[in-house]
């Protein structure tokens, strides 16, 4: 496999500082590390981003999530290893990545669901980041990014060891 080009986020450093800002926001948010990864993978599986499922289920592994959790992401609602709130973020996570898929992608009996568990900011926090990571995947997918490639570099090694993942 090849990429079509190089990463977007190399050819516009600008642009990546800016997604980095975004990030860091919402790591400063309040919501929870698990939260966020929990819902990185999930819309980056729903979108196919090989880059951004590669990244997230080794960050959540990083942070000592159990391989029962993982292989369970895109099979939550039948699984039982998940939390009343992880399970409202990731149906929201879902219906804000799939917005095509019907005409209220969002609907009232859902986002009332996910009130229940989390507060405006944390609100505002999650919704961020399911839009970051829908964004994160749209570049990785046009461009045809490499899951595993970013390991590679020296920002790759960097990234993992921090926090640069779209959550």
């Amino acid at each position: 496999m090849q990429s079509r080009l190089k990463n977007p986020a190399m050819l516009h450093p600008d642009a990546m500082q800016a997604l980095l800002a975004l990030i860091s926001a919402v790591e400063k948010s309040g919501l929870s590390s698990t939260i966020r990864g929990l819902v990185h993978l999930r819309a980056s599986q729903v979108n196919g981003c090989s880059v951004c499922v590669d990244l997230g289920w080794r960050q959540l592994k990083k942070a000592g999530e159990t391989d029962e959790r993982l292989f369970a992401v895109s099979a939550w609602r039948d699984a039982p290893y998940f939390t009343d709130s992880e399970r409202a973020a990731l149906a929201l996570a879902e219906a804000a990545t799939r917005v095509a898929d019907r005409s209220d992608p969002v609907p009232d009996e859902l986002w009332n669901e996910v009130t229940r568990h989390f507060d405006e900011r944390e609100l505002a926090a999650l919704t961020f980041s399911i839009a970051l990571t829908n964004a994160m995947n749209r570049l990785n997918i046009t461009t045809r990014q490499v899951a595993g490639e970013w390991l590679k570099s020296d920002a790759g090694k960097q990234r993992m060891g921090d926090h640069a993942m779209a959550r």
